[in-house]
């Protein structure tokens, strides 16, 4: 179960003077989230399993060769209940197989059915996202139980993702200072002007540079592109002659450029929840910001044909009213329980994680109703879901990985000032309610200590076998036009749509599930797009 990272810088469209948190100039992130959960322990059985399971070893260390990657064989031992991890040697740098390693984690569930018809290789999205904890909260979460019967299901722990070899940053006391701390000197400076561009520069720059001092010249290697080769190694390693894969969200950036560079080797790939390849960072914030603005309007639209509705109707009244609340939270934080800040950023992450999924509503509700009356807990106990935060406790690198992934993902390139200041004013523009709050993203990146080694742009997968293509036309985080766009750049990519709510299909729909459950067992797809809903 995995959630949106921490997104945008705070913007403002009018002049302000008000205390703000620090905070990380993203972008949204493209990662599943399951139905949120922000209380709870696991089974006592499933701890003591955890404990007690051996460590899987590493294979002896391949020759330096492609090939030799290619050829470990891993020792897979039971971990969780059911499921089996093994560890792997991956090149440092792909370019240079013979030098430095590294370690990716994976994890398996066996074919339900007994002899399987292959592997089939699933990640939930991201970047940071862990496949290892995904899967191994259950396979009926990833994957509908026929394919269960059909497949090995084998997720993995990207290059720079949690149990393989991490990119490491802050402990847990500076994470929070760097996501939730309050700088008073930042109280006289105007959003967007040369002086408070500077000061998030130096912040982010120092953030960054602690990143490359703990985490080395793994910071360098850890790009879509680079764990593009690390799957086609997985492949290699489980024996299959072509690559059966089910990505969501990011994970669906990670399918179409696999299918760009090895197109010979695509069996069956279902993205779901579609990135564009081409899009730039500024397309990504500005359709975000979009996307989310809609989703919240709907969320209004729902919510105010409720009795215990927190907000007062028509929509635009609504949607207003939430505008006051982050106003009010921006000119004023609250004060959590624990003593953390809770600033207009903080509201806006805790805002966006319900709006991933339909079934999250509710928490809305809460959230608006308590900040109304003064109480940030609901909204900091959603915010600490969507850093992964426990009591204090980051239970795993996501932020960091998230941060380190785009910022090689993404071209920088020099700041144009003027340019992201004209583009805060259209975020606002087109999303009156959250677009003011998120302009000035591509700071994150230009203060990043790595740059990216190539440009992003178009696939075509020229050659490979058919490819399904899933979009939603009421998603967020991936709007249905991404969707209709890489369905379109893929020679072989064949469009299926789901009429609805939230992030990502499969699992959501009958006809969702029939159409790629009938391609992963069959390869067939459909004539036309079915239209699911």
């Amino acid at each position: 179960m995995n959630r949106p990272l921490r997104r945008f810088a705070n913007d403002r469209e009018r002049d302000s003077r008000s205390t703000r948190a620090r905070r990380v100039l993203g972008f949204a992130a493209l990662a599943t989230v399951a139905a949120l959960t922000v209380t709870g322990c696991a089974p006592i059985a499933a701890l003591l399993q955890q404990a007690t399971a051996p460590e899987p070893e590493l294979p002896a260390l391949p020759d330096g060769t492609v090939a030799g990657f290619g050829a470990q064989q891993p020792e897979w031992v039971g971990c969780e209940d059911g499921l089996e991890c093994a560890v792997v040697h991956a090149p440092l740098d792909w370019n240079q197989p013979s030098g430095e390693t590294i370690v990716l984690r994976l994890v398996k569930q066996e074919a339900l059915g007994g002899e399987a018809a292959g592997t089939l290789f699933v990640n939930p999205g991201g970047p940071g996202a862990s496949g290892v904890d995904y899967l191994s909260g259950g396979a009926d979460g990833a994957v509908q139980p026929d394919v269960q019967e059909a497949y090995d299901v084998v997720a993995w722990d990207p290059r720079g993702v949690g149990a393989s070899s991490p990119v490491t940053c802050l402990d847990d006391a500076g994470m929070d200072e760097y996501l939730f701390g309050v700088d008073p000197a930042e109280a006289d400076l105007d959003v967007g002007s040369d002086a408070w561009m500077e000061a998030a520069l130096a912040h982010e720059q120092a953030f960054g540079d602690a990143c490359l001092q703990e985490t080395g010249d793994l910071l360098a290697h850890v790009s879509t592109a680079e764990t593009v080769q690390d799957l086609d190694m997985l492949r290699a390693i489980v024996g299959d002659p072509k690559l059966n894969y089910l990505g969501y969200s990011y994970g669906t950036y990670i399918g179409a450029r696999y299918a760009d560079a090895y197109p010979e080797r695509v069996g069956r790939l279902v993205l779901d929840g579609a990135i564009d390849p081409a899009a730039s960072l500024s397309d990504v914030v500005r359709e975000q910001t979009r996307g989310f603005e809609t989703a919240l309007r709907t969320y209004v639209a729902d919510c105010i044909s409720r009795q215990d509705c927190p907000l007062s109707g028509p929509v635009d009244v609504g949607m207003a009213q939430i505008s006051a609340l982050l106003d009010q939270v921006d000119a004023k934080p609250l004060t959590g329980s624990d003593g953390r800040s809770f600033t207009a950023s903080t509201m806006l992450t805790a805002i966006i994680t319900p709006l991933y999924a339909q079934s999250n509503w509710g928490y809305l509700d809460e959230l608006f109703s308590s900040v109304a009356q003064g109480d940030p807990d609901i909204g900091l106990t959603l915010a600490d879901f969507y850093y992964d935060r426990e009591n204090g406790t980051y239970r795993s690198n996501s932020t960091e990985a998230f941060t380190a992934i785009n910022c090689l993902d993404y071209p920088a390139g020099d700041v144009d000032r003027d340019q992201m200041r004209a583009d805060a004013a259209e975020l606002a523009e087109i999303a009156p309610t959250i677009g003011r709050f998120q302009g000035y993203g591509d700071l994150a990146c230009a203060a990043w200590p790595e740059q990216p080694a190539a440009e992003r742009g178009p696939v075509t997968g020229a050659g490979a076998d058919p490819i399904l293509v899933v979009g939603t036309t009421g998603d967020p985080a991936t709007p249905y036009r991404w969707a209709e766009s890489l369905a379109e750049q893929l020679e072989s990519g064949v469009l299926v749509t789901y009429n609805g709510e939230g992030h990502t299909a499969y699992g959501e729909s009958a006809c969702i599930n029939g159409v790629i459950d009938e391609y992963l067992l069959t390869g067939a797809v459909p004539s036309s797009d079915p239209q699911c809903s």
